[in-house]
C-alpha cells in the first residue's frame, strides 16, 4: 500500500530520530525511537481503539501520524508552557473532533433573554491566585460527555453544582440529562449554549439528581422526565458577565466558578501546561466549546523564550506567566486530569467573550473572598 503525505512526512521525522512518544530499550543498542506502528498499537491498547478492516486502520494510522506531526509544529510554536501530544482524540480528523466534543458556533448576537451584569466594585483585595478545586467538596468530580455535544449542559450543570455547594454548603450532582432531554430548543446532543441549559432549569423549576435521572450520552426515547423527579437544586436566574478579564477574576474568586465558551482548536492534542494561544493560531471570535472557569494563578514560561524567540538564559530572566484554570468535559484521561490551562490577560481563545453564571441566591448578598489561593 503506497504511504500518503501525512504518514510519509511522518516517517521521516520519526526516521530523524524526532519521535513524539516514548522509545524501547534493546540489548545492544540502547534507546531506540518507537516505529509509528508500535506508538499506534500501544495507543489502541490505552484508549481501548479497533478497527473495522485494514483500509480503516490504515486511514487511522495516517490520521494519527498527522495529528502527531500537527502536535509537534504546535509544541514548537507555542509561546507559553503547553506540551502537545498523543491523546484520546489523536485518531480523529479535525471535522470528526470538531462534530463529536464541541457544539454549535455561538451566534454573534445573543437572545435578549439573556441579564447582563453591572460593573461590580470588589470589597476585598483580589487575590493573585484563586483555585476552587481546593476547597472541600467544592468542585465535582470530572464528566465525560462521550460522543455527545453537551458540554454546553455539563458546564452549566458544574456551575449550578459549585455554587450550590459554596451558598448553600449541600453537596448535590445535579443531572445533565434533564437538561439534554428537556431542552427548551430540543437540541440535546446534537448542541446547545449555557443560556438554553440555564432556561431550561428555570422551566422546571430545578433539577433532578445526577442518581435519580442518570446521563446516557444519546436523547432518552422516553422524552423529557422532569416531572416525575424530585428537584436537590435551583436557581434565581443567570447572568452574562463584563469581557473585562480583571472582572471576571474579581467574579470568580467572590462568588465562584463560571462558564466560558472557547475555541477549541488547540485541546484536541493538548497534554499539559498553559496554551499561550495567538489570535492566528487560535481565534477569538470563533467560540464552540464550553467549560467551567475555577481558578487563576501564575506559572513561569519556558526557558529561553521570549515572545517567541529562543534567548539565552542567562541574560534573560524567565517572567511569570498569567493564567486560567478549566474544568472540561472529555474525562479525567485527558488533558491535566481532565483539566487544562489558558493564558490569562489577551482573551486567548475567546475565553472572555461570552462569560456566563447562574446565581443560586439573591443578587446583592456580599461575602469576603473565599476562594483558596
Amino acid at each position: 500500500m503506497m504511504l500518503t503525505a501525512h504518514l510519509s512526512y511522518f516517517l521521516a521525522l520519526w526516521t530523524a530520530g524526532q519521535a513524539l512518544s516514548g522509545s524501547l530499550l534493546t540489548k545492544d543498542a540502547g534507546p531506540r525511537p518507537l516505529e509509528l506502528t508500535e506508538v499506534f498499537k500501544l495507543f489502541q491498547i490505552k484508549y481501548n481503539r479497533s478497527y473495522s478492516n485494514a483500509a480503516e486502520y490504515a486511514r487511522r494510522l495516517d490520521i494519527f501520524a498527522h495529528n502527531l506531526a500537527q502536535a509537534q509544529r504546535l509544541q514548537e510554536e507555542d509561546l507559553g508552557t503547553a506540551e502537545f501530544g498523543e491523546t484520546p482524540f489523536s485518531d480523529l480528523t479535525e471535522e470528526e473532533f470538531g462534530q463529536l466534543y464541541g457544539h454549535q458556533r455561538v451566534p454573534e448576537r445573543i437572545p435578549n433573554i439573556v441579564k447582563k451584569a453591572g460593573s461590580e466594585k470588589w470589597g476585598e483585595p483580589m487575590p493573585s491566585t484563586c483555585d476552587w478545586r481546593k476547597a472541600a467538596s467544592i468542585i465535582s468530580s470530572i464528566k465525560d460527555q462521550k460522543n455527545c455535544n453537551c458540554c454546553w449542559a455539563i458546564a452549566a450543570a458544574d456551575n449550578i453544582e459549585a455554587l450550590w455547594r459554596i451558598k448553600h454548603r449541600q453537596s448535590v450532582e445535579v443531572s445533565v440529562q434533564e437538561l439534554l432531554d428537556c431542552d427548551r430548543c430540543g437540541n440535546g446532543c446534537h448542541g446547545g449554549f449555557v443560556w438554553d441549559a440555564y432556561m431550561t432549569v428555570l422551566n422546571n423549576s430545578g433539577l433532578a439528581s445526577e442518581k435519580d435521572y442518570p446521563f446516557l450520552g444519546h436523547h432518552n426515547p422516553n422524552g423529557c422526565l422532569a416531572k416525575k423527579y424530585k428537584k436537590v437544586a435551583w436557581i434565581q436566574d443567570f447572568i452574562m458577565l463584563s469581557s473585562n478579564e480583571q472582572v471576571i477574576a474579581g467574579y470568580l474568586a467572590t462568588h465562584g466558578p463560571i462558564t466560558v465558551t472557547i475555541n477549541k482548536k488547540l485541546l484536541q492534542g493538548y497534554r499539559k501546561g498553559v496554551i499561550k494561544a495567538t489570535h492566528t493560531t487560535c481565534d477569538p471570535q470563533h467560540v464552540d466549546h464550553s467549560v467551567l472557569l475555577v481558578g487563576f494563578g501564575k506559572g513561569k514560561e519556558k526557558k529561553g523564550i521570549r515572545s517567541g524567540t529562543l534567548l539565552s538564559q542567562a541574560r534573560k530572566p524567565r517572567r511569570s506567566v498569567p493564567y486560567w484554570i478549566l474544568k472540561n468535559s472529555w474525562g479525567a484521561e485527558w488533558g491535566e486530569k481532565g483539566y487544562f490551562r489558558l493564558y490569562r490577560g489577551n482573551n486567548s481563545c475567546g475565553i472572555a467573550k461570552y462569560p456566563f453564571t447562574a446565581r443560586v441566591d439573591h443578587p446583592g448578598k456580599k461575602q469576603p473572598i473565599s476562594c483558596p489561593p
